[in-house]
């Protein structure tokens, strides 16, 4: 530790610490635009300049380290002061600088009210201006469908420029020119290509860089802002949802180390425009082959017309993937209570089964744990595709070095580099018998990370390469004390919570894809299951949020609350409960979907026995306790990995394919966003790259 004295204060911090953290943890104020926490030091704006006593001019603080002040004559510490008159006019100088070029704008900026620029001008800036000369103007930049550019604005902070090489991986923007005539560009105005590229609106500090789908929507005083989590994927990123009326008009990060840092995909945060089209907000019962509007009570009669003519084991369940923990807390409680055995969370038709320990379907070694990984193998997953923002952590992880990374399956680019080991399931097993060089690497290091994929445990065979994968793990030494790398990476924000509530068949029962066959069944409860097709013959009863492929499908229509408009618990991958809050109301006639059951419950004679949503989670919480410890991870008992390596099976051939095709269109919701159709066609090359 270094000891400093910062205004009169004087503080102990690491000797790695710059002059900026330095002050910061003495608790003075010091103005920024370049710097940024999770980006390397530029040190190009100079806004944030101290005096140090000794020096013959004012210093950057960003970019001197406390290692290279020099003590006093006599030992004494070094002295920092942040306010001194040779500091306030060096910053009254440098914003005078910055706004030379600024245009008058902020009235139409969509950055007002958020913009870093105009609360320190305000706050270190001068009264006037002395330049007389015409500004420069730079020309707007077509860099894609989710990211507006006036770069009249930008005082060229490169923040933008560091987040896209650094933690998105993808060199997309850059600068050209020196001097008054420098441009942020992406060279041939190409669309950005990365899926995180969202997130530099979050890091322009000035009106520069802003969400081309929010512009001219709403100004940031006129929403009420909710705090809640994301159910794009099933990483659980903390979110902010703004709304104003029942209208969702944007959706911002939150901050959270251990999960998503400050960083979302482009799916979580454009998503929104999906939440207001193709909605169902009222019921509808199908007659001689046509939906029709009815009432609540007529489709609960045709409903219970059907449930009570047929036999409980002719009743099947299916819970979808954005399904929140207590409406399938409901389901499997409504679904016992018909004494139905036909009940499955798993509609892909994943390998998962609760029935080997928490431990075989978990993300083991926490997404945090990642950056203690030394070697990585990851099998039949593409996480670029199926969690962007974990991926930036593989990334991270990778930028410190010592890293190798092994791939099973599809050889993408996944933003760092990978080594390339085999298709399918015949590698796996030489790596689980030690014959591939790559069993050695990860032997041979102190926290091996095996991430295994949807891709590879979906459809027949799944449980043999779940199984294979936990003997590798195993073999390798992944699984020891302190450390459980064996890691399930899930795409389905339900998933785990479904497995943690037992949505599997009972003793007898059915699992998804046996349901949606032909004759399977009589009657089939879809919640919110868009992703499986149920062949002809079955009444199908669709509980959603849009007119999509289980709407399409459906004998009845229950319309339901979509994510931001009713108040849930998730559970993510790595098995951290969370709890999503309400910041608006479902349109129409539509309404939660545990309040949906619990009323259907009434009208089949099989009583739920909760009437609000405290009594309901008091009911959960006793049943699953777990449930009720929000934002911890208790590491999952092990010893079921031993059981399930030795299950065994016979391996499927062919490649392992990724879980995920199109990262933009994985469910109703997005599939109903103008936004994410635009990105899709961008990646899939359906539309020029560049701006017409």
């Amino acid at each position: 530790m270094t000891k400093l004295i910062v205004d009169g204060i004087e503080v102990d911090v690491p000797a790695d610490y710059t002059l900026l953290q330095a002050c910061e943890q003495a608790g003075a104020e010091v103005p920024r635009f370049c710097f940024h926490e999770r980006l390397s030091i530029a040190g190009n704006c100079r806004m944030c300049l101290v005096e140090v006593k000794g020096a013959p001019k004012p210093v950057a603080s960003c970019a001197w380290g406390v290692r290279d002040c020099r003590p006093g004559p006599n030992g004494e510490p070094p002295v920092i002061s942040t306010r001194s008159p040779m500091v306030k006019k060096a910053r009254e100088g440098v914003m005078e600088f910055l706004l030379i070029n600024h245009p008058l704008d902020c009235p139409i900026c969509d950055q007002g009210g958020e913009c870093d620029l105009q609360d320190q001008a305000m706050a270190y800036g001068v009264d006037s201006s002395r330049f007389a000369e015409n500004k420069r103007a730079v020309e707007d930049k077509y860099i894609g469908p989710l990211v507006k550019t006036q770069m009249n604005r930008c005082i060229q902070c490169t923040r933008c420029v560091r987040f896209t090489t650094e933690v998105a991986g993808v060199a997309d923007l850059g600068a050209i020119g020196r001097g008054e005539d420098m441009e942020i560009t992406s060279y041939l105005e190409n669309a950005m290509r990365s899926e995180l590229q969202g997130n530099v609106i979050d890091l322009c500090p000035v009106g520069a860089l802003t969400s081309k789908p929010y512009a001219f929507k709403a100004r940031p005083w006129e929403l009420s802002k909710t705090e809640s989590v994301d159910v794009m994927d099933a990483v659980g990123s903390n979110i902010r949802v703004d709304a104003r009326g029942r209208e969702v008009m944007r959706i911002l990060p939150r901050l959270h180390e251990a999960v998503n840092e400050e960083w979302i995909s482009d799916k979580t945060r454009f998503i929104w425009d999906g939440l207001k089209t193709q909605r169902l907000d009222r019921p509808y019962v199908r007659e001689n082959g046509r939906l029709r509007p009815a009432s609540w009570a007529e489709a609960f009669a045709a409903i219970a017309a059907r449930v009570k003519s047929a036999r409980p084991e002719r009743v099947g369940f299916i819970a979808g993937d954005l399904a929140s923990v207590e409406e399938m807390f409901a389901l499997k409680a409504l679904a016992d209570k018909l004494g139905s055995a036909n009940i499955d969370g798993r509609q892909d038709g994943t390998a998962l089964d609760p029935r080997f320990g928490r431990a075989s379907y978990l993300f083991n070694a926490s997404i945090v744990g990642i950056e203690e990984a030394d070697a990585i193998l990851l099998v039949g997953t593409n996480p670029r595709r199926e969690a962007p923002v974990l991926n930036a952590r593989i990334r991270k992880r990778w930028r410190m070095g010592q890293l190798q990374v092994g791939v099973i399956g599809e050889n993408a680019d996944l933003t760092y580099d990978t080594q390339a080991l085999g298709a399918g399931a015949e590698t796996l097993a030489e790596i689980a018998s030690g014959a591939h060089s790559f069993a050695g690497v990860l032997k041979a290091a102190q926290k091996p990370l095996i991430v295994v994929g949807q891709g590879a445990i979906s459809g027949e065979g799944g449980l043999a390469v779940l199984s294979l994968a936990a003997k590798a793990a195993l073999a390798v030494g992944a699984v020891k004390d302190g450390w459980n790398g064996f890691s399930v990476l899930h795409t389905a924000a339900a998933r785990v919570g479904a497995l943690d509530l037992g949505l599997v068949p009972g003793q007898g029962g059915l699992d998804a894809a046996a349901m949606a066959k032909a004759g399977a069944l009589d009657v089939v409860f879809l919640l919110g299951a868009d992703e499986i097709a149920v062949e002809p013959g079955a009444f199908v009863v669709y509980q959603g949020t849009h007119g999509d492929r289980g709407a399409h499908r459906a004998d009845v229509i229950l319309p339901g609350a979509a994510y931001t408009e009713k108040a849930g618990s998730y559970v993510n991958t790595e098995g951290r409960v969370q709890l999503g809050n309400r910041a608006g109301f479902p349109p129409g006639d539509a309404r939660e979907d545990w309040a949906i059951l619990r009323a259907l419950s009434d009208v089949l004679g099989a009583r739920l026995a909760f009437d609000s949503l405290q009594q309901l989670r008091k009911a959960l919480y006793e049943a699953h306790p777990h449930f009720a410890s929000i934002d911890t991870v208790a590491p999952a008992d092990a010893s079921g990995l031993a059981a399930l390596a030795e299950v065994g099976g016979a391996l499927p051939r062919g490649p392992f394919r990724g879980a995920v095709e199109d990262l933009y269109l994985t469910n109703p919701i997005a599939r109903a966003s103008a936004v994410m159709a635009e990105c899709s066609a961008l990646a899939k090359g359906a539309v020029p790259l560049a701006a017409e």
